[in-house]
């Protein structure tokens, strides 16, 4: 895998894009400390390396009907590789699902569910969740209220110049 060093600018980038994924080439260039076209190449250097993978609009979900989130925790019956696959690809298709994450103990997959109400969610957990191939058992928590929703990582733009990241490929 191919190492890609980060330099002050490239973190800053990093750093104020995923604060603001709308903000112009002009605000984003003034704040690096650079001008416009470079700039963008760079925006486009770190989109190309895999640093940036997209640019999302957040949606307040209540504003939409989805008064709802809960994390299930979801057990297997095999672990076996083509069984966690499968398992994810089914997920996939599962738009109430916004979230799967597969874990390592008792637990083998979380999920955030998002449901317009906790009889929908019902209904997802015991026509499509539950019944699903090699499902063993799911443990349902409800999120009473998020208190910190931060997307994306801790980004140090003033950090060490010299620090390598591996390139996404």
């Amino acid at each position: 895998m191919q190492r890609v060093k980060l330099d002050r600018i490239d973190r800053r980038i990093l750093a104020d894009l995923q604060a603001d994924g709308r903000m112009t080439n002009v605000e984003l260039a003034k704040r690096a400390g650079i001008s416009a076209p470079p700039c963008l190449r760079r925006v486009r250097a770190l989109e190309e390396s895999g640093f940036i993978k997209g640019y999302h609009a957040e949606i307040d979900p209540a504003a939409l009907g989805y008064m709802v989130t809960v994390f299930a925790q979801v057990g297997l019956s095999s672990q076996a590789d083509h069984d966690l696959r499968a398992f994810e690809a089914l997920v996939g298709s599962w738009a109430e699902v916004r979230e799967c994450h597969m874990l390592a103990g008792e637990t083998d997959f979380l999920l955030k569910v998002v449901a317009h109400d906790w009889d929908s969610y019902q209904r997802f957990l015991t026509t499509k969740l539950t019944p699903a191939p090699n499902v063993n058992h799911v443990k349902s928590a409800l999120a009473i209220r998020s208190s910190k929703l931060e997307p994306g990582v801790p980004i140090d733009a003033e950090g060490d110049e010299g620090h390598a990241h591996p390139k996404a490929s």
